[in-house]
């Protein structure tokens, strides 16, 4: 029980109220327990006390209180920095630092020079080098010889050694692991995505068409005249009309019987090689067998990941050519067909898991995409909402425009107007009914008499 005490020295304990910001202590006058002997409080008599304490510190609010109160802001933010899982996707890990004592450093040191001023400009020498010589034998068969089965042999052997260019001037060490991959119609090769390098990499072993994002430069060069030559098709991701080319014609390239394999990188960008996003359902709605391709890169050296929104491909590759090695693992999965009754983003989700499981990554539920879009111009609610509850905040301290106490000011006049009329209708009306009901009476009275 609970019950009112007006005592000036009450000898009682007051319950605490834990949870609630900024509220004050309860008046000792109001609410106290009359002995330690009776029964705590009910669960209504505790929602009560709490009610009570947060509608005195609601009504305590005062607007300079109010306007510099953003803990609700920070705490959506500090909330939003924790949990951010998304950007996490497209951030670098730092590497661990190993030459923090005296012994360790100096090694370091000479490691720096040797492979800037030694590895890098013979690896330079030979990049420029096997690209000329590339590119003087490509133009020529391209040039010189009629189309045939015979010239995109050719053509496909000289990409390869393109491939085997870039991966020497990287120091690369790939291993391949399970069956070669043969090609087949109705066939499509699938894999997680690190860096443009993927391609080379899976390439070098086995050449593929490919679907890419259209570069700027010198990569264009590359896309555009060499590349083409296996059918590999480019688009913008931003454009939606290139979108629905492009899944006509890799529909069209799977179910060719001379194709040449084709490979898709589902999630859309580049992703730190730590995680894997959203598969995109495009190769996973085609009813073709796909065949998962897992790759996994090993940081001890160098970071592979490309944050192209950064770092330009030209200063990637510098860091390539200027580390000890690229050293990464590629694995050929078992090919896969959908099941009765699984839907394509089912589907599109189980061979994600595969990869992931392969390579050890951790599979988040993001779109890709979203990497490249700024949501608050997207959707602009989504800030104005935020906006709007702190505007309703402030706004009770203000006074109304002019134009609205006008406004407020006119209908209350008519509203007096028009309660005036219907008094002056009604209250005739009451007269001949009073008059009439003591006539009435009246004659009832002399009846009577």
């Amino acid at each position: 029980m609970m019950t009112a005490s007006t005592s000036a020295e009450p000898n009682f304990v007051k319950p605490s109220l834990p949870g609630l910001r900024g509220s004050a202590p309860l008046n000792k006058d109001v609410l106290t327990f009359a002995d330690e002997e009776q029964a705590p409080p009910d669960a209504a008599e505790i929602e009560n006390i709490y009610a009570t304490a947060e509608q005195e510190r609601l009504t305590r609010s005062s607007v300079l209180r109010d306007v510099l109160n953003i803990s609700h802001v920070l705490t959506d933010g500090a909330t939003a920095m924790v949990d951010d899982s998304f950007l996490r996707c497209f951030t670098s890990a730092p590497a661990d630092r190993w030459n923090f004592n005296f012994y360790l450093f100096p090694a370091w040191c000479l490691g720096v020079v040797f492979r800037h001023t030694l590895l890098f400009p013979l690896r330079m020498i030979f990049l420029l080098a096997g690209n000329l010589v590339f590119i003087l034998m490509f133009m020529a068969v391209s040039t010189l010889m009629p189309p045939s089965a015979r010239k995109q042999n050719i053509e496909r052997k000289l990409v390869q050694v393109l491939c085997w260019i870039f991966l020497m001037s990287w120091g690369a060490v790939i291993r391949y692991h399970g069956p070669r991959p043969v090609p087949a119609p109705n066939r499509i090769w699938v894999s997680n995505h690190t860096s443009m390098i993927d391609y080379p990499i899976v390439c070098a072993y086995q050449p593929f068409a490919v679907i890419m994002q259209l570069h700027s430069g010198w990569i264009r060069f590359l896309q555009t005249r060499i590349l083409a030559s296996l059918g590999c098709l480019w688009f913008n991701r931003t454009d939606m009309n290139d979108r629905h080319v492009v899944a006509q014609r890799m529909k069209a390239h799977v179910s060719a019987p001379d194709s040449i394999p084709l490979l898709i990188f589902p999630e859309g960008t580049c992703v730190n090689n730590e995680y894997t996003v959203l598969f995109k359902r495009g190769a996973f709605d085609m009813h073709c067998t796909v065949c998962p391709v897992a790759i996994k890169y090993n940081k001890i050296f160098v970071d592979a990941f490309w944050n192209s929104k950064r770092v330009s491909f030209g200063k990637y590759l510098l860091r390539l050519m200027t580390s000890w090695s690229v050293v990464c693992d590629v694995w050929f999965l078992e090919p896969q067909n959908i099941r009765p009754g699984e839907s394509p983003d089912e589907f599109a989700s189980r061979v994600q898991k595969m990869i992931a499981d392969k390579a050890k990554l951790r599979i988040v539920p993001w779109d890709g995409y979203l990497k490249y879009y700024n949501l608050g111009q997207k959707n602009p609610g989504l800030i104005e909402k935020r906006r709007k509850v702190y505007a309703d905040l402030i706004k009770k301290y203000l006074p109304p425009p002019a134009g609205v106490v006008r406004a407020e000011s006119t209908k209350a006049a008519t509203a007096g107007k028009l309660a005036a009329a219907a008094a002056a209708v009604i209250a005739p009306a009451a007269s001949a009914e009073k008059v009439t009901g003591a006539a009435g009476s009246a004659a009832e009275v002399k009846k009577d008499k």
